[in-house]
């Protein structure tokens, strides 16, 4: 069965979230400590989670 043109978009936005985690890992070296820190509870606070999310895919609602 073919995918709808939303399902490849959907796909697309994962892409470009993987892109994102990518440049996200990449600068951690050259934080420091507290920034670190800070980037930290940034992400855990952030909305909706990425955890949340993948529950919402999984979900059969």
């Amino acid at each position: 069965m073919p995918l709808s043109g939303e399902a490849i978009r959907t796909m697309n936005y994962v892409d470009d979230i993987s892109v994102t985690l990518r440049r996200i890992l990449a600068v951690l070296p050259s934080l420091t400590d507290d920034e670190r820190q800070r980037v930290s509870e940034h992400i855990k606070h952030a909305e909706p989670s990425y955890e949340a999310v993948i529950n919402a895919v999984a979900s059969k609602k």
